[in-house]
């Protein structure tokens, strides 16, 4: 059902489509631009080390592909009406919770602040009611001041502080945010 989500136009902005990540194509296309967006974005936030081990941990092409095959993740590029991938956004549903986890909402360097995460959200919004799970939740870094700003604004409020061991001496510094569906 939620394979593919056609354009959809929110608050006057132009819309993306959600395309879903099915094949191995894809999910190497998906593992490529991950590695272009995390090395673009994290190193000032969490220097280069973490970031080439976190992408790799959690960004890679085995990444995806286990979280895919053991988690039931999914993953949608995200393409604006001429048809540029502009970025791509996954996650989980947690039935026992009624929740639906949003792990990646990332968009390339150029195409942020032209409202793609206003749209995303509107995306998991509506996947979430048509489940009939109650909230979308999220981490943050908390040194992510932008997410951090984009995610209050569009409803999102912390609920939590968490700090986790991802081993290699590295650990994840994050809010975890709550919105209702």
């Amino acid at each position: 059902m939620w394979k593919q989500a056609n354009f959809v136009e929110r608050n006057g902005f132009m819309g993306v489509r959600f395309v879903a990540v099915e094949t191995d194509e894809d999910q190497e296309k998906l593992a490529k631009l991950a590695d272009e967006i995390w090395h673009e974005y994290w190193p000032a936030i969490i220097g280069d080390a973490q970031t080439d081990y976190m992408v790799e941990k959690f960004q890679s092409l085995e990444a995806i592909k286990r979280d895919m095959a053991e988690h039931a993740y999914e993953y949608w590029f995200v393409v604006d009406e001429a048809g540029k991938t502009v970025g791509y956004t996954g996650g989980c549903e947690e039935s026992e919770t009624s929740r639906y986890f949003i792990s990646k909402i990332y968009l390339l360097a150029e195409e942020r602040g032209k409202h793609y995460a206003s749209q995303i959200i509107g995306f998991y919004t509506d996947l979430c009611r048509s489940r009939d799970l109650h909230s979308m939740y999220l981490t943050v870094n908390k040194q992510n001041d932008l997410g951090i700003r984009a995610y209050y604004g569009k409803g999102f409020v912390t609920i939590e502080s968490v700090k986790n061991d991802i081993g290699n001496g590295f650990a994840m510094d994050d809010y975890v945010m709550e919105k209702e569906a």
